[in-house]
C-alpha cells in the first residue's frame, strides 16, 4: 500500500469515528460508551472504503461492513453490558447512502425544467439508477443489522458466552 492510500484510510477512519460518536450523542447513548459507537462506525466505514479500493462492488462492500458492525456490536454489548443498539445504530449511520439520495432528489427537481431535460435526455436513467442504488444500500444495511440479531436471537446479550461452551436447554 502506498502512503497516500494509508493516509486516505486514516482520514476515512477519523471522519467516520467523529460521525459515529456524534450520532451516538444524538441517539442518547451513555457517555461512557460513545467512543464505542465512534469506533464501530469508523471500523465499518473504513472496512467498506478498503473493500471499495480493492475493487469490491459497493453493495457487497456495504453488506460485509454492515454484518461486521452488527456482529462486533453484539460482542461489544456483551463486554460493556449495554444493548447493542446504543452503539450499532450510530455506527450504521456512517454508511447511509446520502449522496445517492441527494442525486435522486436533485434529478427529480431538474425534471421541472424543460431546458435541462432537453440537454440531458438520459436524466430519467440517472434518477432511476440513483434511486435503485439508494434503496438497495438501505436494504443491505437493514439486512446487515438483522443478521447479527438473527444469529443470536435466542439469547440475551448477557447470556452469550463468546469462546466458551454454552449449555443447551432442552425443550419439552
Amino acid at each position: 500500500m502506498t502512503s497516500e492510500l494509508l493516509l486516505r484510510i486514516l482520514l476515512d477512519f477519523v471522519l467516520a469515528f467523529v460521525v459515529g460518536f456524534c450520532w451516538g450523542i444524538l441517539f442518547g447513548s451513555p457517555k461512557r460508551i460513545l467512543w464505542m459507537a465512534g469506533l464501530l462506525g469508523a471500523l465499518g466505514h473504513s472496512l467498506r472504503f478498503v473493500l471499495l479500493e480493492s475493487g469490491v462492488v459497493l453493495i457487497t462492500a456495504t453488506m460485509i461492513s454492515a454484518v461486521t458492525i452488527g456482529i462486533l456490536g453484539i460482542y461489544c454489548a456483551h463486554k460493556v453490558h449495554h444493548p447493542p443498539v446504543v452503539f450499532t445504530m450510530p455506527a450504521f449511520i456512517t454508511m447511509i447512502p446520502g449522496l445517492y439520495a441527494y442525486r435522486t432528489m436533485l434529478g427529480c427537481i431538474k425534471l421541472t425544467d424543460p431546458a435541462i431535460v432537453q440537454k440531458t435526455p438520459d436524466i430519467m436513467v440517472q434518477i432511476g439508477h440513483n434511486l435503485m442504488l439508494t434503496l438497495s444500500l438501505l436494504a443491505i444495511l437493514a439486512i446487515g443489522i438483522s443478521i447479527a440479531a438473527l444469529l443470536f436471537r435466542t439469547k440475551s446479550v448477557k447470556e452469550i458466552n463468546f469462546g466458551k461452551k454454552q449449555k443447551v436447554k432442552k425443550v419439552d
